[in-house]
């Protein structure tokens, strides 16, 4: 018992970054997964930074909010599992903030590493897009964010801003990069990703709702995640931000989870053995 109570008894703690449209409080954006991987012995610490400032801004926070982990705790480096854009915001900051040698790994879900070409197409209405961007601001400043810049988000994730982002921001000798991609089996997996998820199936294949196993590989591929039964995993589902029961089946290795904190476990797990 004690062994399984200290599976993802990680020698350094796990940092967890949410990505795009969210903040980590005041309801938590990663469900029931802290809970989960503290009661396996995790030490977890949240992110911190902006709902939809840039990857630039919302890494210079990261950087305060990993060197104020870093002295409470007193470790040395962070694990770093970070969804959707929060990837892009960590590979900054390891990258061009020069934090490498405080980061141990990181482990993206979901992540677009190489753009989405679904943003490429929507990108085109330029007009529709800064008046989405310009009235979602007004929002994320009522939610607590100090410089929203949703505008430059949707930028960000063009496969033409991300082809020049990994060449300015290569991996870090040292840091261990997994990824980890997820599918919906069909738009009824999640009825409020079905006309995104559709979208992207015309355009470029199967997807999480958003984003495709192409556009988020990169480093070590853990994997590519669905449903175990008819349901499958959607861009909200992967964080279990619904906090409801669904089994979880790797397609790569075959390996099924009951539940969606518990595919945490086995990648916090792995960090472990792995000593870090």
């Amino acid at each position: 018992m004690v062994r399984f109570m200290e599976s993802c008894k990680t020698r350094y703690p796990i940092l967890l970054v949410h990505g795009m449209g969210f903040r980590d409080e005041p309801i938590c954006y990663w469900g029931r997964i802290p809970r989960i991987l503290r009661a396996h012995g995790a030490v977890v610490f949240f992110g911190g930074q902006e709902a939809n400032a840039s990857i630039e801004r919302n890494a210079e926070l990261l950087r305060g909010r990993m060197r104020h982990i870093l002295t409470k705790t007193g470790a040395e480096k962070l694990n770093v599992i970070a969804h959707s854009k929060g990837g892009l915001e960590v590979r900054y900051l390891i990258s061009t903030l020069g934090a490498g040698d405080n980061i141990a790994s990181l482990t993206t879900i979901s992540t677009p590493h190489n753009g989405s070409s679904a943003m490429d197409k929507l990108m085109k209405l330029n007009f529709a897009m800064k008046l989405i961007g310009a009235g979602t601001d007004v929002f994320k400043r009522i939610g607590g964010d100090k410089k929203p810049d949703t505008f430059r988000c949707f930028e960000q994730l063009t496969t033409g801003h991300m082809k020049r982002f990994n060449e300015e921001n290569p991996d870090a000798p040292g840091v261990l990069y997994r990824s980890c991609a997820f599918l919906m089996s069909s738009p009824l997996s999640d009825i409020i990703m079905s006309v995104p998820y559709i979208g992207v199936l015309l355009l470029n294949g199967r997807s999480d709702g958003f984003l495709t196993p192409a556009e988020v590989t990169h480093g070590e591929m853990r994997g590519v995640f669905t449903g175990a039964k008819l349901r499958g995993m959607s861009h909200c589902d992967e964080v279990d931000m619904r906090r409801m029961r669904c089994s979880v089946r790797n397609t790569v290795t075959g390996e099924v989870f009951a539940d969606v904190p518990e595919m945490y476990v086995k990648l916090v797990s792995e960090l472990k053995v792995l000593g870090l």
